[in-house]
């Protein structure tokens, strides 16, 4: 009884809102698509583990916007697929009182769930699979490295997530698709100090 209490007092939870400065590395036999970054957004739920006085385990659910533009031989197109992402980071907090610096780094995981093609005035659905007429493989994963503050039970976070997985449909190592996103956050946790 006396550890799931203190087990209850050591898990904090809260909302979580985000920038998301995303573009995408490419590797095409298309030719050169020159990417460049767009603004998105993230927003959700962040949960925080206490392992040790300074050492945090905070895992996340959030449906997340990202994306690029492209210049296509001279036409621009904007690519903005979204997806539900689960980031496990795993969090190292110094400092005393109620302000705290901290540094981050852990896992992602995504999985795209829509998202627009605009091109020229027109726009179309994002369609995820694996086939010839599919536009992004739908799984993405990769890396978080973060660093932040945190006053009271507020935090102020930016972190660069590397995506490891390659989305284009049918890729290989001569086709690659692969996520890039700088992002900015803020949040709350609910629970005790």
């Amino acid at each position: 009884m006396f550890s799931i209490t203190n087990m209850q007092a050591q898990i904090k939870f809260g909302p979580a809102l985000g920038l998301n400065l995303s573009t995408m590395k490419v590797k095409s036999n298309l030719g050169d698509l020159y990417p460049k970054t767009i603004v998105g957004f993230n927003v959700g739920v962040i949960s925080e583990f206490s392992l040790t006085s300074n050492l945090f385990l905070q895992p996340a659910l959030l449906f997340s916007i990202k994306g690029s533009k492209f210049t296509i031989t001279g036409e621009a197109e904007t690519d903005t697929p979204s997806f539900i992402e689960i980031p496990i980071n795993v969090v190292y907090k110094f400092g005393s009182g109620s302000t705290k610096f901290f540094l981050n780094a852990g896992p992602y995981f995504a999985y795209g769930i829509g998202g627009k093609i605009k091109w020229e005035g027109e726009s179309d659905k994002i369609k995820f699979g694996s086939g010839e007429n599919d536009d992004y493989k739908a799984f993405d994963c990769g890396l978080n490295l973060g660093a932040g503050g945190e006053i009271d039970n507020f935090i102020i976070s930016a972190h660069y997530e590397l995506g490891l997985a390659n989305l284009m449909p049918g890729g290989d190592a001569n086709d690659k698709l692969n996520n890039r996103v700088i992002g900015l956050s803020i949040g709350y946790l609910f629970g005790k100090k």
